[in-house]
């Protein structure tokens, strides 16, 4: 018979709980550090902050990261991923408890609809689903889906034939691969004039945005750069989790798509953190606003890179 757990108490996330929060963050089973204050709040003048806080007696039990929009809470909009966090030994029961006792909280403070993202199934090593399948019963349905490409690191590659010709044949130029700090060479010379002519698009991130980011995760926020006779043509930044390495941002200049610069460092890149032992590589979405709702070229060429499809799911619930 489960055992009965003591009254949970929900509470929001306030200024004071920064450095409880943070903690927790370190320990939870299923966290990254997108979930620390320090990279949430770099955009808090953007979003109305609705995080919760879980607990049973005087422990903290969960976390949910969220904000605010009228009368909807969102898993907060600023991240890729969010959803219910919590630590190793909480179990199941425990978890669908939990879930109820904050759509009540969420029902006391007017707020009509609840939109869920979990963080993706392969950032976790021992899977993640409980509050998913407990938000199915309670009715949330499967508002949409994305297509989010990722490598297994740990199977055996299946790197295309052709993209690998390439490599080799890329390896004899004259081209340079370092890691630096600075990010201004790869904002101002290749990710925004390529995002602006190609999408009439801006990075989601301001070059100002992601070196406060870098300054406060060092380990984690990284950028990898292709220079050729001095000059850069192509690169891209990684945010690095335990287990998981991203791409956030990956462009090339026209010059560096002459010689298939991203390519060659997508690749290096994929050696290289596979020696290192991370799980996966993440090469982020390919979806698209039209009827297809894809983008095939994309898909293609992270498809040749060695990516399968994993599904990155958002859930609606009516209140």
């Amino acid at each position: 018979m489960a055992e009965k757990p003591e009254k949970y108490t929900i509470k929001k996330y306030d200024q004071k709980d920064y450095a409880i929060w943070n903690d927790f963050v370190a320990k939870a089973k299923n966290a990254s550090f997108l979930f620390y204050r320090d990279f949430m709040e770099y955009h808090q003048d953007r979003f109305r902050d609705f995080s919760l806080m879980v607990f049973e007696a005087e422990k903290l039990k969960a976390i949910l990261p969220a904000n605010i929009t009228l009368d909807a809470v969102h898993s907060h909009q600023g991240l890729t991923y969010g959803g219910l966090v919590f630590l190793e030994k909480l179990k199941a029961f425990k978890i669908e408890i939990i879930l109820d006792e904050i759509l009540i909280f969420l029902k006391e403070n007017n707020i009509k609809t609840f939109y869920y993202k979990p963080i993706p199934v392969f950032y976790l090593s021992n899977g993640n689903n409980a509050a998913d399948f407990f938000l199915f019963k309670r009715n949330a349905v499967l508002e949409r889906k994305e297509m989010n490409l990722a490598l297994n690191l740990q199977a055996s590659l299946q790197i295309s034939k052709s993209k690998m010709k390439h490599f080799r044949r890329i390896e004899k130029l004259d081209l340079i691969i370092i890691e630096e700090t600075d990010f201004f060479p790869f904002w101002e010379k290749i990710l925004e004039p390529r995002l602006a002519q190609k999408f009439n698009v801006k990075p989601v991130h301001t070059k100002e945005e992601i070196t406060l980011l870098k300054s406060r995760f060092p380990q984690n926020i990284r950028q990898f750069s292709v220079y050729r006779e001095g000059q850069i043509i192509a690169g891209i930044t990684i945010f690095e989790t335990e287990n998981v390495v991203k791409s956030q941002y990956g462009a090339t200049s026209k010059k560096g798509e002459e010689v298939r610069a991203l390519d060659f460092l997508f690749i290096h890149l994929i050696f290289k953190f596979q020696r290192e032992g991370k799980h996966f590589f993440d090469m982020g979405i390919v979806n698209e606003d039209d009827e297809k709702g894809f983008n095939p070229g994309l898909l293609q060429q992270k498809e040749e890179l060695g990516c399968t499809a994993y599904n990155q799911d958002f859930y609606k619930l009516i209140l």
